[in-house]
């Protein structure tokens, strides 16, 4: 099967579990400490492609698109509330276990931070560690309802109206002019996408993927509801030991708000990344990848 963007140190695969299929990228050093890295919206495996070859010499990585993104099997049609963070989570564990992945590091994006925390609750006896690029949490709270953060957050209702992918997938233009605007606005050099946008746009474009990753907004909805509202229930903290890389310019996903994550985590670090915006490991691959590696170096076990 031959998946475009074409990165030649990454070989491709598709991996039945959990009832579906899910296309798996992965690289690096077969034996060594394994890392899964889950991206975020809007991303497929191809973001990480950057932070791979700082990596492959030290830990066998595997990039998963996550259901209802990239080249993952879609098993629904049209507008769907059945991809939030406990299934992913379950397609996490029964995709570690098709790959024989006893215990492994994760790191995350986005979305991917969702799955992450949801899965190192369920079992996390397999994690040797949690590293997060920017990381949602329970303490956000009602920060994401105050009235300077309003404008940023409104493409989240946006994709839970049912014509929301028929329109940004009307044409090819439309859907450039979407993504292109998200990178940019997010990115800390609003240039930082312009060379691989295209792989954006043919990755979005392909049939089911926008309604895909607009049905994580539509299957989160609910819980984000219960955020804002201060209702969220309250779940024990997180014991994995976790290290959060948060840019200093996200707009989104403020790195203030980095303040009280240590009522989710009972073992946390937190670091600013200063040059980077909501996507660190694309933005500075290099320095991403390096605190990766001193993350998960002492930690990591074959």
């Amino acid at each position: 099967m031959k998946i475009k963007p074409d990165v030649p140190s990454i070989k491709h695969d598709i991996v039945a579990a959990n009832g579906i299929e899910i296309h798996v990228a992965r690289a690096g050093t077969p034996g060594a400490p394994s890392l899964v890295l889950l991206h975020g919206w809007p991303e497929f495996w191809y973001v990480w492609h950057k932070m791979v070859p700082l990596l492959a010499d030290s830990y066998d990585l595997i990039i998963p698109d996550l259901r209802g993104f990239g080249d993952t099997e879609k098993p629904y049609e049209g507008k769907s509330d059945q991809n939030g963070a406990p299934i992913l989570a379950d397609d996490l564990e029964a995709l570690s276990d098709a790959l024989g992945l006893n215990r492994f590091g994760l790191v995350s994006h986005d979305v991917g931070s969702f799955v992450a925390q949801a899965f190192a609750r369920q079992a996390p006896e397999r994690l040797s560690g949690l590293f997060f690029f920017n990381c949602v949490h329970s303490g956000v709270g009602r920060r994401w309802l105050e009235p300077e953060h309003l404008a940023e957050i409104w493409y989240q209702s946006f994709h839970q109206k049912h014509w929301a992918a028929q329109l940004i997938g009307s044409s090819r233009e439309a859907c450039r002019i979407y993504f292109a605007n998200m990178l940019a606005h997010w990115a800390h050099d609003p240039a930082a996408f312009e060379d691989d946008l295209d792989h954006w746009v043919e990755n979005f474009m392909k049939p089911g993927n926008l309604q895909g990753g607009f049905n994580w907004y539509v299957s989160a909805n609910a819980g984000r509801i219960a955020m804002m509202k201060g209702e969220l229930p309250k779940l024990p903290k997180i014991d994995v030991p976790a290290y959060v890389y948060w840019g200093r310019h996200d707009p989104v996903l403020k790195a203030e708000w980095a303040d009280n994550i240590d009522e989710t985590f009972t073992d946390v670090t937190v670091e600013i990344a200063e040059n980077a915006g909501h996507f660190v490991h694309y933005e500075t691959p290099g320095a991403a990848a390096e605190r990766v590696h001193n993350f998960f170096r002492p930690r990591a076990t074959a």
